[in-house]
This record gives structure tokens, C-alpha cells and sequence, in this order.
């Protein structure tokens, strides 16, 4: 198996014109935004609530200027007071968010069809309200910031974006997919390609597609939902001319930095993980970090690890969870000072990989090259016989995290264990039991939704949160099982995820980023930044479950239906009748 992929791999090199020795994106090398004095003494002086908001600010002058300004200034005292750094920042920089010019996207409109799917009025005035969303969250960056990307963290891209909602002023990777598809139902079709082609300009850019739009998101990415991106388009319109190569490319950059062998009873097996070679604070949450790393010893194995598996959590999306703890006996336990992730092989990613691979395997084939397309079907199989081999546990009944350290797998509840079915990557009779596992598992218990894990860590992708991606992830794949039952299973979290949205909109006028699985229909906690508002790819899987399930979904709200009304008024009629 490893002889073929790592073939195959050489191969695909060649193929994509780009050499494999260096298919890494180059460091983000600002002295202000990425590395330095300046941002080293401005987030320590917590000017802001929020790190991310220095790291967002534009500079007004060159940045040579600027780094002039401050070495004066420090030379005076090395540590500059609090005043003198704002003083200093309100002269050199200026708020988050003027890179953006006024835009609505031209291809909106009021009444998308989709809209006629979904029988209860009340839902359907909610996902009229949600549409109106994608006009507030577009934004379109001002040609200054082509011309002039030195005063800039963010990078500038070429056609207008779709921004997750609150602190997130840029765009991002992954949540992209869920925003896309609400793109699609929305009839938003110009505004979906134009969304794909920042995301072709990036693998053209860097060799892969960064976590989000700003420089020091450069060298870390997120789960690589491109391919199925362009899948969901091309079903509804032709391939975009000259992509294959670029897609191509990202497979390659995932496969040659991404990669690590297992050995399992002999066998070795090429799977995929997260793993960030920076061993730096995030400028984002510079302070965080910092604090984090306290007491720990400077090189590789201490303080610079932990923040290259910080970067790594990051990437998966999943920043943070106890997912990715392992603590000094080996356990899936501990605190966020035990986060190991370059050290797990996740299931999810291996999925979407898996996937990824048929999808490739399929464009290839439409394109004429039919060489490739068998290479990549041979990529896909591969990877199901190393997932059988190292993620799968027959006796749970699902697929799990595989600890490298240890050699063994976590066997914790996350909905990512069931992330094969949503793949359509398994074999055999597995998708019928991981069906049972999940109702065996304890997380079907909750009224608003499937949580992140079953351990409350206080991390914001750990119990009680419930996050849109992972939710329609488990209800689409649960919805592809050949069972009435997995099916049923997939129509009931669908009513109770979309009621949950329904009920906190109801509240608070506004879509969240994650929910919290009791209670009445409220947002999620915890983690290192309050609960956003927006928001994306909420917005996204909650218009694809009104459009796949719209003809039953209820909003659950105390007017009588149609039926029950009949009912009331003909006893009414007989109670009069008798009297």
C-alpha cells in the first residue's frame, strides 16, 4: 500500500508542476501582524478585549515607518507604557474592517424557490430572514488592498466573499462549504463560483488554501473541502475550465505535509492528520498562548510544540476540544496544556479525504484522463482497507481518533465518529452498526442537538455544544444509510436542530455559531472568545435541512395546526349539539 501512494504521489507531482520538495506556503514574514516587538507589547498590554482586533487593524503608513517609530520609541524604555501604545497605535493604525467597501450581491433576490419546500409558515418566514443574511454578511475588499497589501494583514481577494458573522471579518476555509450550499439554495449562483475561485486563487497563491483570509493564517489550512465545493457547483452547472490542475495541487499538498504512516499488525498505512511546523504564538490569540506556555521550557518538545499543536487544532477546525489531549499517561484526558493533535489521526479528516478522492477520480474522468482517475480510485481504496485497519473498532462499532503515541484509539464520543457514513467511505455492514452505536452512545439524549463530545472541558468544541457542521454532517450521513431506521433517525435531529435555530432566533433576533444542547433554544460557550453572531454556515445547514426536510419540519410553536383546529371545532359543534 505504501509503495503505491507514495508512487502515485510522485506521479501527481509531476503532474501539477510543482515540486514536492517545497510545497509548503512560506511564513508569514511581517514584523507588526505575524512576529515583532510591536505585537508582542501591544498584546501584552491588552488594549483590546479582543487579540484578533490588533492583528486586524490596517497601518496607515509603510510598515518600515512604522517599525522606525517603535524602535524610538521603545529605545526610550523598552517596555512602552500602556498610553504611549495607544498613543502609538491611534497615530499608525487604523479600526478593523476599512478594507471593505458597500456591496450587495447582484444576483440576490427575494423569493428562491426553496422557499415553496417548506410547509410550516412560521419556517418559512425564518428562512426568508436567513436568506436576507447573505446580504449583510457579503463584502467585497477594496482594490487598495491588491495595491497595497503591505499595509494589510488581510489578503486580498479577487472577487467579493461571504464572512462567517462577527470577529471573523475575513474569509474561512471550511466554513465556506456550509455557506456555499446555502449559496446554491439561495440562487446565488455568481456569488457561490465567485466564493470557489478566492479559494483556486489561494491554492494558486500558497500550494493549499489558508485557515482564513489573513496573512497569519498562511501557513495552516482546515479540513480541505474544496474538491466537494466545486462537486456541489458542477452539479448544477459545468466544471470550471482549468481547475483540475489546482484541485490536484491541494490533494498533493495535503498528502506530502499532511501524511504519516501507521503500522497495524504488520501492515503499514498511509492516513492524514493536522500538523502546523510553527512553533509560535497565533498573533490572533498571541496572549492566550503565552499564558498557556507558562512554566514550560523553551524548545521543540515544550513551549514551541505546544503552540505548533495549537496551530494544529486550529487547522482542524475544532479549536479547541478535549478531542485532542493526550495526556503524560497516554489517556485522552488532561487540559488544553496536553493538546497533542499533530499526534492523532482523526477519522473525519480521513473521510473527507476518502471522499475527496472519489470526487477527484470522477472529475478526471470527465476531463478524459483516465490514468489519473484510476490512480485516485486506487488512492480512495487505499485509504477505506487504512481505515478499517486503524480507525475502525469492531466491537464499538464505529470509527475512532488513533493515538500515535500510544498506538491505540480513542474511544470517546464525537460526532466525527460517524463522519465514514457522511463519506459514504466504509465497507461491509459497518454503516448499520455505527448506527447502533450512536444510539447506544448517550448523545441522543439532548433536546437541542448532538453535542461536540460527552466531557465538559470548558473548550468550545466539548460539551454542551452543539456545532451546525458536525450536525449535518451526522443527519446527511445517517440519511445515506440503506435503513428506514437510520433515515428516520437523520428526519428527527433534523426537526430538533432546526428547532433549536428557530427558538434562539425567536430570542435573540440572531443565528449563532454554535448552540448549546439544553435548555430553551440559547447560543454556546466557552473557549477563548464569546459566542459570534452571523453566522455562515449556520445559516447554510439551516437552509439545506428547511430544503431537505421542509415538507415535515415544524418550528414547534403553540399555535394549533390545521388538524388539531378541525378536531377542537367539531367537538365543539357536538358539545353544542348535545346541549
Amino acid at each position: 500500500v505504501w509503495f503505491t501512494m507514495s508512487s502515485w504521489l510522485i506521479l501527481l507531482c509531476f503532474t501539477v508542476f510543482i515540486s514536492c520538495e517545497n510545497v509548503l506556503p512560506p511564513p508569514c514574514d511581517s514584523e507588526i501582524y505575524c512576529t515583532g516587538s510591536i505585537l508582542d507589547q501591544v498584546q501584552k498590554a491588552k488594549l483590546y478585549d479582543d487579540d484578533k482586533y490588533f492583528v486586524d487593524m490596517k497601518l496607515k503608513v509603510a510598515p518600515d515607518i512604522i517599525l522606525s517609530a517603535f524602535k524610538n520609541l521603545s529605545s526610550v524604555s523598552p517596555t512602552v507604557p500602556r498610553e504611549k501604545l495607544q498613543e502609538f497605535l491611534n497615530m499608525y493604525f487604523e479600526k478593523p474592517g476599512t478594507e471593505f467597501e458597500t456591496w450587495t450581491p447582484p444576483d440576490w433576490h427575494s423569493n428562491p424557490a426553496f422557499l415553496n419546500k417548506i410547509k410550516d409558515t412560521q419556517l418559512r418566514e425564518w428562512a426568508l430572514n436567513i436568506h436576507q443574511l447573505w446580504k449583510l454578511l457579503g463584502k467585497k475588499i477594496q482594490d487598495s488592498v491588491k495595491d497595497h497589501a503591505e499595509l494589510y494583514s488581510q489578503i486580498y481577494m479577487p472577487y467579493p466573499v461571504v464572512v462567517p458573522g462577527g470577529r471573523f471579518r475575513e474569509l474561512y476555509y471550511w466554513d465556506s462549504y456550509w455557506v456555499i450550499n446555502g449559496l446554491l439554495l439561495s440562487e446565488m449562483r455568481d456569488t457561490a463560483k465567485g466564493m470557489i475561485q478566492n479559494f483556486l486563487h489561494l491554492v494558486d497563491r500558497y500550494g493549499c488554501v489558508p485557515n482564513g483570509g489573513r496573512i497569519y493564517y498562511e501557513r495552516r489550512s482546515q479540513p480541505p473541502f474544496l474538491t466537494l465545493m466545486v462537486e456541489n457547483h458542477y452539479s448544477q452547472h459545468k466544471l470550471f475550465k482549468n481547475v483540475q490542475t489546482l484541485l490536484d495541487q491541494e490533494y498533493s499538498f495535503w498528502m506530502q505535509n499532511r501524511s504519516v504512516l501507521v503500522s497495524v499488525n504488520g501492515n503499514n498505512h498511509s492516513l492524514n492528520r493536522f500538523d502546523v511546523q510553527v512553533g509560535l504564538p497565533r498573533p490572533e490569540s498571541y496572549t492566550d498562548d503565552l499564558e498557556l506556555a507558562e512554566g514550560l521550557t523553551e524548545g521543540k518538545a515544550s513551549k514551541q510544540q505546544l503552540w505548533m499543536d495549537l496551530k494544529a487544532g486550529a487547522e482542524s477546525g475544532w479549536d479547541f476540544s478535549s478531542r485532542w489531549y493526550i495526556s503524560s499517561t497516554g489517556q485522552n484526558s488532561g487540559t488544553l496544556k496536553d493538546i497533542r493533535t499533530s499526534q492523532i489521526v482523526p477519522s473525519d479528516l480521513n473521510a473527507l479525504l476518502c471522499r475527496t478522492e472519489k470526487v477527484l477520480a470522477s472529475f478526471h474522468r470527465i476531463m478524459g484522463s483516465n490514468e489519473s482517475a484510476v490512480q485516485y480510485e486506487q488512492a480512495a481504496q487505499n485509504r477505506l482497507r487504512a481505515m478499517d485497519a486503524v480507525l475502525w473498532d469492531d466491537q464499538q462499532g464505529a470509527w475512532f481518533d488513533y493515538n500515535l503515541q500510544t498506538g491505540s484509539k480513542h474511544l470517546q464520543f464525537y460526532p466525527s465518529n460517524l463522519a465514514p457514513l457522511w463519506a459514504e467511505c466504509y465497507s461491509d455492514e459497518k454503516a448499520h452498526k455505527a448506527v447502533e452505536y450512536l444510539k447506544g452512545s448517550g448523545a441522543l439524549k439532548y433536546p437541542n442537538g448532538v453535542p461536540t463530545s460527552l466531557v465538559e472541558s470548558g473548550q468550545q468544541w466539548d460539551y454542551p455544544n452543539a456545532w451546525p457542521p458536525l450536525q449535518h454532517m451526522l443527519i446527511e450521513g445517517l440519511s445515506k444509510v440503506p435503513s428506514e431506521d437510520a433515515k428516520q433517525l437523520a428526519e428527527d435531529l433534523a426537526q430538533k436542530w432546526i428547532r433549536t435555530n428557530w427558538k434562539a432566533y425567536t430570542t435573540y433576533e440572531a443565528m449563532f455559531e454554535k448552540y448549546d444542547v439544553n435548555g430553551d433554544g440559547k447560543p454556546g460557550g466557552g473557549g477563548e472568545y464569546e459566542v459570534q453572531l452571523g453566522f455562515g454556515w449556520t445559516n447554510g445547514v439551516a437552509l439545506q435541512l428547511l430544503d431537505q426536510y421542509g415538507a415535515s419540519l415544524t418550528s414547534g410553536s403553540r399555535h394549533s395546526s390545521p388538524g388539531l383546529l378541525l378536531i377542537f371545532l367539531l367537538l365543539l359543534s357536538l358539545l353544542f349539539t348535545l346541549h
